[in-house]
């Protein structure tokens, strides 16, 4: 009765949701929606980070890399059709006289969505092959993430002439001949976003559905699940691409969104971000983690729009806090189990006596 209640409730949130996002249109400026369809966007990537983090317990600190090659991907046809498929304007002033080869493939539209989402499930594969493979976990494999979030900051920031450098990719003008200025284009963006995060959303509930207690399974005691005969790498691999992917995907809506990428999207901060949105909503639920990311970018445009100095100061004293709450509330999971365990233990020892 109790489950019953529970998946009812759960399916009213679900219906006001996603019935209030989709009427947002009609009710604020077109400013706000192209607000509120970046939050969208990082909730895509959020969902990914719910499975492998909350799910999985493998702690990620590197997704907004996925983000940017995402989003680096269609940023460069977008780029390239802004400028009739020729030199984009930074290559003019690096000196460059021809299109460089990497910038080709990303001519054709389908091709760089391709390339998109091929590229970070290829990197996140290989890392998390040679990671899982030799049993780094925990905080070791954060750590990893954060220098590949470091490294590839520091590599687009430097290829100026391939990547726009600093500043990035921008100055987008039309996608497949259509305005991107055009307020009703701007509004299906939007639409088109809220629904890939539904469908993508509804994916989830089946991956949770299907294979939610072996990720719990390996969060919590993967050495036990080995001993069952169950090998836990090729879950960890797989759930770690499917993660970048999402990220991937949400990456490329953001540039339709916002119109821009620059590397700084790539960064350590903005991965924080992506896991402090997750961690708001509520780590092992994938609508929670869709709401409390809208939410934490929601609040992050107020107060930087507001006091500019304070956000990161606010990211920082928060991410502190919900550490302290998860590490408290570790430490009561497992005086509970001891306890019952002693429990257990000492009733076993008074049936013995007894015999």
């Amino acid at each position: 009765m109790s489950r019953n209640c529970n998946n009812l409730m759960s399916r009213v949130f679900e219906l006001i949701l996603f019935g209030s996002l989709m009427l947002l249109p009609f009710v604020t400026s077109s400013f706000r929606v192209a607000l509120f369809g970046k939050y969208l966007s990082y909730s895509i990537a959020a969902v990914g980070i719910v499975l492998l983090w909350g799910y999985t317990g493998i702690l990620s600190l590197g997704q907004a890399v996925f983000f940017g090659l995402g989003a680096y991907a269609l940023g460069m046809y977008l780029k390239l059709e802004a400028s009739n498929f020729g030199l984009t304007d930074f290559m003019q002033w690096c000196g460059l006289e021809k299109l460089p080869l990497l910038w080709v493939p990303f001519k054709n539209v389908f091709i760089a969505i391709l390339l998109g989402i091929l590229i970070p499930a290829l990197l996140a594969g290989a890392l998390g092959y040679f990671t899982f493979k030799r049993s780094i976990k925990d905080v070791y494999f954060t750590l990893i993430t954060q220098a590949l979030a470091v490294i590839f900051v520091t590599l687009f920031i430097g290829q100026q002439p391939l990547t726009g450098g600093t500043n990035g990719l921008t100055n987008f003008k039309t996608f497949l001949g259509i305005s991107l200025k055009d307020e009703k284009i701007k509004m299906w963006i939007y639409y088109l976003t809220l629904a890939v995060v539904i469908v993508l959303y509804v994916v989830g509930k089946v991956i949770v559905k299907k294979y939610g207690n072996i990720l719990i399974a390996i969060r919590d005691n993967e050495e036990r699940l080995k001993y069952l005969g169950i090998n836990p790498l090729g879950y960890k691999i797989t759930i770690y691409i499917f993660s970048a992917v999402l990220a991937a995907i949400g990456g490329m809506l953001f540039v339709l969104n916002v119109g821009m990428i620059s590397p700084s999207e790539m960064g350590i901060i903005p991965s924080i971000e992506l896991v402090l949105g997750v961690a708001i909503g509520g780590k092992v639920n994938l609508l929670g983690g869709i709401v409390g990311t809208v939410v934490a970018y929601f609040l992050k445009s107020i107060i930087s729009e507001n006091y500019p100095d304070i956000w990161l100061y606010l990211l920082g004293v928060v991410f502190i806090m919900i550490s302290l709450i998860e590490y408290t509330n570790i430490k009561l999971i497992k005086n509970i189990r001891f306890s019952k365990f002693k429990k257990t233990h000492n009733i076993l020892k008074i049936n013995e006596k007894l015999r």
